[in-house]
């Protein structure tokens, strides 16, 4: 099987769990069984939003969700019988190194659920951590190498967080830090994992401001012999609404690009009014429908046709 994807992919991401169980609903440590529904009701309520969508207009083809195991409930299954691509995450949540959720088990939870893609987060700084970055990708190679020997898409979000001497470089000013050393360090950090022969079928990234260095990470993702099919999508990282659409003006013209793998941009305010019961469920719903082809819009809008 080559070598990356061939179509646009539009996917309402919501595999959060660490994060999602303690910020949204507050619950440390291991859920009840109660806890465990009530998450789990959270996340059909977003998947609902999603078939909204679908009912609204939505391309099918280029449909897709990412959601977890743990608290994904039966919608796994309800995202094949609607034919949207459906992705699942491998790594263990709320960890700063990528291990493997399920183990030497991996494998078996993959084939269980038989995503479109395995995804995984992964926290790469080149100028890191260099024990830290040899045992992550010594588990993604494994990872990567077991996924395309059983003919299986491998899903990439990277995020390269700053080290504390780049963030002294930019007087520990964030945004300078996005707009003047990411975009470098995150075409680096592609190209370390592309020369550990960790190969990768889509690159899902944090959005940059300039175009230029959207072609550059595009270009970097098919450097090599055999990667010429590799693509990109763009995540949200739960930034406002206005943020995320100038990254998607930016990156949408750009070749290598086919749309994005956004998650609380698209729902987190529609749940959190849901959950205070300030909005009923079918408006949260109809909210979450709203934002996610709001994108799909902004995104199509800016293509080259």
């Amino acid at each position: 099987m080559a070598l990356g994807y061939d179509g646009k992919l539009y996917i309402l991401a919501f595999d959060h769990r660490g994060s999602f169980q303690k910020k949204m609903f507050g619950i440390s440590g291991d859920p009840t069984p109660e806890e465990t529904e009530t998450i789990s009701d959270a996340k059909r309520l977003i998947y609902e939003g999603m078939v909204e969508a679908g009912q609204r207009g939505a391309e099918p083809s280029a449909e897709g969700v990412l959601v977890d195991e743990q608290f994904g409930s039966d919608i796994p299954a309800r995202a094949k019988e609607h034919g949207q691509k459906l992705a699942m995450p491998v790594e263990k949540s709320g960890q700063d190194e990528f291990d493997f959720q399920y183990g030497e088990d991996f494998g078996a939870h993959i084939e269980k659920y038989d995503p479109d893609f395995s995804k995984v987060l992964v926290r790469f700084n080149p100028d890191g951590d260099e024990g830290m970055n040899q045992r992550q990708l010594e588990r993604l190679k494994r990872l990567a190498d077991w996924l395309h020997e059983h003919d299986r898409k491998f899903l990439f979000e990277l995020l390269v967080p700053p080290t504390d001497a780049q963030l002294s470089q930019v007087d520990n000013d964030s945004d300078r830090y996005d707009a003047e050393l990411r975009p470098e360090l995150m075409r680096r950090a592609i190209e370390a994992i592309q020369d550990y022969g960790v190969e990768v079928d889509i690159w899902k990234i944090e959005g940059v401001d300039e175009r230029s260095d959207a072609s550059m990470l595009a270009e970097q993702a098919r450097t090599g012999q055999g990667r010429e099919g590799v693509v990109c999508v763009l995540l949200g990282r739960g930034a406002s609404t206005e943020k995320v659409n100038q990254w998607l003006e930016v990156a949408a013209p750009v070749e290598g690009f086919i749309g994005f793998a956004i998650g609380r941009s698209i729902w987190w305010d529609a749940l959190k009014d849901f959950l205070a019961d300030q909005i009923p469920r079918e408006a949260a719903a109809s909210q979450i429908a709203d934002n996610y082809l709001r994108f799909v819009r902004v995104y199509e809008g800016q293509q080259v046709h």
